[in-house]
């Protein structure tokens, strides 16, 4: 009896440990308030060039936080972003940077992430916090309402 509420509370400790130090890892860095400002910025953006799309702000460990389609936006522009945001999460840069890596084999592919622009990081006080990806038009175009959408708050690039 005694030897098994021993291994109960050990387990319970190892669990109530590792749980703390998950949730400090994991704390996001993007609030809502600064993926509001974002995703204002880029949404407008993109409707001023009269471009429909999907737009796709993560915190930094890839928890999406926000996510704007566009009336209009095409069925797979949700994947896109997404694949999109997973390579500038895993990497900590643009996804078109990630692309030109790949292609000149310096850098390994990431198992579902995509070669093409329209992902960006976004940096805060010199530390990313997240990122921002939109698909929907070309890869550059979408790339400058992520850049929009990043600059708002912080900025693209460190």
């Amino acid at each position: 009896m005694i030897r098994k509420l021993q291994k109960s509370l050990t387990a319970f400790f190892f669990l109530l440990v590792s749980a703390n130090v998950l949730a400090q890892d994991d704390e996001s860095l993007m609030t809502y308030d600064l993926a509001m400002q974002a995703m204002g910025a880029a949404e407008a953006y993109a409707r001023d060039q009269g471009w429909n799309v999907t737009i796709l702000i993560t915190d930094q460990n890839n928890n999406p936080v926000m996510l704007h389609r566009i009336d209009g936006a095409g069925a797979r522009t949700f994947e896109f972003a997404s694949r999109k945001a997973l390579v500038v999460n895993e990497i900590g840069i643009a996804s078109g940077e990630y692309g030109q890596q790949v292609e000149a084999g310096d850098r390994e592919e990431i198992e579902g992430g995509v070669t093409f622009a329209g992902g960006v990081p976004i940096f805060a006080n010199d530390e990313r916090i997240g990122a921002i990806s939109v698909s929907g038009v070309t890869a550059a175009q979408d790339e400058e309402v992520a850049i929009a959408g990043a600059e708002a708050i912080g900025s693209a690039s460190n």
